[in-house]
Formats: structure tokens, C-alpha cells, sequence
């Protein structure tokens, strides 16, 4: 048992920590259940119920919620384009999004798979320094996909 000023009053009985907690104006709140015996103070349950709600909140606003940004190129992008591409997946990578690069496949193209397969080399050799690979190029129906993330 721990008093408002926090100084240990030992170990009691439950009604007759409840009646002390009661003679102060205070609740009498269970703070860790698991120790043996279980730790109670004497607190206003309200506002002891409001700090936990503000830590919760600040634990959740710190969180960095990772996203899955996507990129879709084509097999013979040229190079301008491919420059603004990669200009964007830095700049995703940068900001600690994971990127999924998808190379779509239009008509003969899809007999051209080595193409896709250099153009996913070479994205992998481009960012290799803030990115690694997490899914390996693959093949499904009529795309490639690739997901880079930060390293």
C-alpha cells in the first residue's frame, strides 16, 4: 500500500485500505496486479484515468506508420521518365515508405521478360545505397513487381 505522498504503508487489509483511501478523499487503485502482494495507492481515479489516456495518445502520435507507396513503369521507359521515377522512390525511401515498384506488360511486351528484368536490376543497382530489396522480382499475370524498403 502507497499513500498519496508515496510513502509505503506496508501491507493491508483490502476494506481497511479502502477506508483510509476514503478518510483522504481519494480511490484506492490496483497499480500493478501482478506483483505478490498486488501494489495499490491512494489516487483520484479520475485524473489517474486521464493520464494514461494522455500516454496513450502520445505513444500512438510518435508512431511511424509505414506505407506501401507504389511506382508503375513501363519495360521501355525512357531515360527521363526512369529519372523522375527514381526521383520519386528517393524521395519515398527517403521519407521511410516502403516502395512496390509494378512494371506493367502490354501486348508482345509480355515476350520481352528480360527487359522487365533489367529495368528491375538496374532500379535495385540506383537505390541500392537507401534501399534493399524485400520482395524479389516476380511475375503475376501480365506485371513485375518489386518492393524496395529503407534500409
Amino acid at each position: 500500500m502507497i499513500d498519496d505522498d508515496g510513502e509505503n504503508l506496508g501491507v493491508l487489509y483490502t476494506g481497511e485500505a479502502i477506508e483510509q483511501a476514503a478518510a483522504v478523499g481519494l480511490d484506492l487503485v490496483e497499480v500493478s496486479p501482478n506483483a505478490d502482494p498486488p501494489v495499490c495507492k491512494f489516487l483520484d481515479f479520475g485524473k489517474y484515468r486521464f493520464e494514461a489516456q494522455k500516454k496513450a495518445n502520445a505513444a500512438r502520435k510518435s508512431q511511424k506508420t509505414q506505407e506501401i507507396k507504389e511506382i508503375k513503369m513501363r519495360p521501355n521507359i525512357d531515360t527521363h521518365d526512369y529519372a523522375v521515377k527514381m526521383k520519386k522512390v528517393n524521395q519515398f525511401i527517403e521519407h521511410g515508405d516502403k516502395v512496390k515498384i509494378t512494371l506493367r506488360f502490354r501486348g508482345r511486351e509480355l515476350a520481352h521478360q528480360q527487359l522487365g528484368m533489367a529495368l528491375l536490376q538496374r532500379v535495385q543497382e540506383d537505390t541500392g545505397a537507401t534501399a534493399k530489396v524485400e520482395a524479389h522480382p516476380r511475375i503475376e499475370g501480365r506485371q513485375m513487381l518489386m518492393v524496395l524498403s529503407p534500409k
